[in-house]
């Protein structure tokens, strides 16, 4: 008989032993080694059993054992210590709040920071990776939120993290007999995960409420977890108050259909909103003064922040949107338009309209949020990530080029604006060393660059730690990836129906002396999976080959309902099925956080293949490149722009090419001569010591030049200092004495958008030489009407530099034409000069764009004035 439920049953610690539950219930254990080494002398065959899951470990543990442990004066000791350093970490000062003090952490001067950091950034994802024993997360997006999230604890940033709690997570994977990905669902019981129910004073479960159609309501309870000093909410529908339908509405992560999806991020916008705002109430946490949006998914929460202000402090819905627009930040995450969710806008009109509707929220204004107004538009659907946008001040993309692709992909929505000024910026992601980084990578780098791991300075002093050491260490985690990989693949040969018979191969699948490349991706079509498969026979060539093989650990998940991501991963299945290769080549099911940990430490190539640019960032190489991997990769997302020849090969792209199969042949082939000429030849190359001396050289270049680059601390200051700050900034400015500023911006900007159909450019004219010379200044008189506007609301600019050969202006300089003179009719005369500093074809321009202080940017509204064809350029060649 099954049971009907499971649940766990938590083990009553004797006194002496109660710090193990402060330990487990701060998930800062998850990157501290120390922590892990205590509970693994718990017990270590069981620690082992668990899979390294500290809450599994002390609900399975024997009394007898937990008993000996009491009176074991040495594990006391080692006990007090951990959790004496534990309140260290999450007292002491760090450094936002040096920063926040106005101290620069290097030179110990005055800062940017004094008095602006904001007091408590809050932080909204649908999904996090913090740890394998929490799986809230499918693959990128988590990851990144939960290295987001140790970061700030590191650093000392404020963030309080919001999210959903699934009860079923995302999914485990296995294989069918032939190779086809099977999903299951293993039901998770919260209280058998290091989470705490989020109560009132008198000890009653907070519970949060929105409103549903019908007069009906949803509830859910608050779970909160602790990442190191991080406080994260994660909302939890599965409660009595709740129907059938209801309580499933956190059932899995990404899982169901329209309204699931929506009432998903109905329940993390709008009721993370108000789980922030109860927990800052029983708690005495700052109010956030900043909120960050991780991609449109959360998106809701702004609609939350405008209901509030409306209720609470009078404001009109546009007023309540400039205060609201002022405090955000949107960060997107995929250049894959099929990635963005979208709904019908008649399904959001149910949700947000009828008795649903606030009076201070018309639903036909949160409709205008959604709207794809742009020309190639779908005017029938809302979407999301084009609401989160038009209520944030502040958007990014998180790679160069991803932030070039998304000026691209969304610039329609700021009129008529070149795309190098559609206000979308850029942060390249970063990972968490503590969470990814090899114990013996870092001893080692403690050993013989201990600035690098004491401060984070002195990278290139890894050029001097002797190839040898390094060497060991490379070869010890190919061998413990090996060893694991041999497990997993053992499990799932079993699982697929196998006999011990017909698997005693896998005790010498893999060699701990080839080598190894890693790729580990989520399942989607434009990540290529099977292009390393383009030519089997190649493939095959490069496994088998007699003097320098070559062998390839694969793992990755298809999206339940992605029929062509599953016949990709039964392909490659099929293919590392083969007698012949089946020992070089495997694939490792239900990729998770340890696998990930796994392969990225042990993997000497980090091999990446997609189809650019479609990669927005991709991590995992710069997890591969601090332990000491080399990249291998097409020229995206973040390797495109940290690339330099030096730290290992950029695969050639075709992305020019129209035909798809004709790219990926040619890719294929690039890929194909690449590892067998470049990659195997180097690994391969040995001096009489044995090392491979050129190897081991890209391998200092790499980790000294790369690592500042990819560690989320980087990432994070970036975020404080270029996003965080600013917003917080504009929210004051917004919020002072009672909220003017919000309030004269909005009746501003009304003022502008009513007026700017009369603004227009009337004449340009210039005065100069015909072919000017490097040095000369180009004078410029534009006349301008206004359509009403005080000459104080715009800013009239010269817009110049190199012209293409159609003329069109490239990477422009901006020249504001000064104060106006008034002329007859209303119309305004404006006058500068251009200088011209570089020589060969030049040209130039006018325009008008609104101005105001409050602004962001001249694009952030959209609105620009431009001079009628083909008065507005005056081009030529300088000398």
């Amino acid at each position: 008989m099954k049971a009907i439920r499971r649940f766990t049953v938590r083990t009553v610690l004797p006194e002496p032993l109660r710090g193990l539950e402060e330990l487990i219930l701060n998930l800062r254990w998850s990157w501290h080694h120390e922590t892990l080494d205590l509970f693994r002398s718990v017990d270590p065959a069981l620690w082992e059993f668990v899979g390294h899951d500290p809450v599994r470990l002390l609900g399975e543990v024997s009394a007898d054992r937990l008993a000996r442990l009491s009176g074991d004066r040495r594990f006391l000791r080692r006990l007090q210590d951990a959790t004496e350093e534990l309140n260290d970490y999450l007292t002491a000062p760090r450094w936002y709040q040096e920063y926040g003090a106005g101290l620069d952490a290097e030179s110990g001067e005055a800062g940017p920071g004094a008095g602006a950091a904001p007091r408590a950034i809050a932080y909204f994802s649908p999904e996090y990776g913090i740890t394998a024993a929490l799986p809230q997360y499918s693959g990128g997006l988590g990851i990144l939120a939960g290295d987001h999230l140790k970061t700030a604890s590191d650093l000392g940033v404020p963030i309080i993290a919001v999210g959903l709690l699934y009860r079923h997570g995302y999914f485990s994977q296995s294989l069918s007999p032939d190779g086809w990905q099977l999903e299951h669902y293993p039901a998770l019981d919260p209280n058998g995960l290091p989470l705490a129910l989020l109560r009132e004073d008198d000890g009653t479960p907070v519970r949060v409420t929105i409103g549903l159609p019908h007069g009906r309501d949803l509830h859910a309870q608050v779970w909160l977890a602790r990442i190191g000093r991080v406080p994260q909410l994660l909302l939890d529908s599965d409660v009595e108050d709740n129907d059938a339908s209801a309580r499933d509405i956190t059932d899995r992560l990404y899982g169901g259909g329209g309204d699931h999806r929506l009432l998903q991020e109905m329940l993390l916008g709008i009721g993370g909103v108000r789980a922030i705002r109860a927990y800052c109430e029983i708690t005495g946490y700052p109010a956030p003064e900043v909120f960050h949006t991780n991609e449109g998914h959360a998106g809701f929460l702004g609609l939350e922040r405008i209901r509030e202000l409306a209720a609470e402090e009078g404001l009109g819905f546009d007023e309540a949107l400039e205060a609201v627009r002022a405090g955000t930040v949107f960060t997107t995450h995929t250049p894959v338009p099929a990635g963005i969710d979208r709904f019908p806008r008649e399904l959001v009109q149910r949700y947000f309209g009828g008795v649903n509707e606030e009076e201070d929220v018309p639903v036909e204004r949160i409709l205008e949020l959604g709207a794809e107004t742009y020309p190639e538009g779908d005017r029938t659907v809302f979407n999301m990530a084009v609401m989160g946008m038009r209520l944030a001040q502040r958007v990014n993309g998180v790679s160069e080029l991803h932030g070039q692709v998304s000026r691209e992909m969304f610039g329609g929505l700021w009129g008529g604006f070149d795309t190098s000024e559609v206000p979308i910026g850029s942060i390249t992601n970063g990972v968490h060393a503590g969470t990814w980084v090899a114990r013996e990578v870092i001893d080692l780098a403690a050993r013989e660059v201990p600035a690098v791991v004491e401060s984070g300075r002195g990278w290139d002093g890894v050029r001097r730690v002797p190839a040898g050491d390094i060497w060991r260490v490379r070869r010890l985690l190919r061998e413990r990836l090996v060893h694991d990989a041999r497990r997993r693949l053992r499990e799932s040969w079993r699982r697929r129906g196998a006999s011990e018979a017909e698997i005693s191969w896998i005790s010498e699948a893999l060699d701990p002396d080839v080598l190894t490349i890693g790729f580990a991706r989520r399942v989607p079509s434009y990540k290529r999976l099977t292009l390393m498969m383009r030519d089997p026979e190649r493939l095959r060539e490069l496994l088998l080959d007699p003097d320098r093989p070559v062998q390839i650990v694969i793992a990755g998940k298809a999206h339940p309902a992605d029929e062509g991501g599953k016949r990709l991963i039964q392909e490659i299945v099929r293919f590392a099925d083969g007698e012949d290769v089946r020992h070089r080549i495997v694939f490792l099911p239900d990729y998770d956080m340890a696998l990930g940990r796994s392969l990225v430490q042990g993997c000497d190539v980090w091999m990446n293949n997609p189809l650019r640019p479609l990669e927005a960032c991709g991590t995992s190489g710069m997890k591969a490149a601090l332990n000491g991997g080399l990249n291998l990769s097409i020229r995206d997302g973040w390797w495109d722009e940290w690339y330099d020849g030096q730290n290992g090969w950029a695969i050639p792209s075709a992305d020019g090419l129209a035909a798809p199969d004709r790219r990926d042949a040619l890719e294929a082939a690039a890929l194909y001569e690449l590892i067998e000429d470049h990659v195997a030849v180097t690994f391969y190359d040995r001096d009489a010591a044995g090392l491979p001396r050129r190897w081991l050289e890209m391998v200092k270049h790499t980790i000294a030049t790369l690592g500042p680059k990819v560690l989320a601390t980087r990432m994070l200051r970036d975020y404080v200092e270029d996003y965080y700050v600013p917003a917080a900034r504009s929210a004051r400015a917004m919020a002072s004495d009672e909220y003017t500023g919000a309030r004269s911006l909005a009746a501003w900007k009304q003022k502008v958008l009513k007026a700017w159909p009369g603004v227009a450019v009337e004449h340009v004219e210039s005065n100069g030489e015909d072919s000017p010379h490097v040095g000369a200044r180009l004078s410029v008189r534009v006349m301008a009407d206004l359509g009403g506007l005080d000459p104080s609301d715009v800013a009239v600019e010269a817009v110049y530099g190199r012209v293409d050969p159609s003329d069109a202006l490239i990477d422009p300089s901006y020249l504001e034409l000064g104060d106006g003179e008034p002329i007859d009719g209303g119309r305004i005369r404006y006058v500068g000069e251009v200088p011209l500093t570089r020589s060969g074809a030049f040209g130039y321009s006018v325009r008008v764009v609104p101005r105001n202080r409050l602004l962001a940017g001249r694009a952030e509204m959209g609105l620009i004035a431009l001079p009628p064809a083909p008065h507005g350029m005056t081009n030529g060649n300088l000398r």
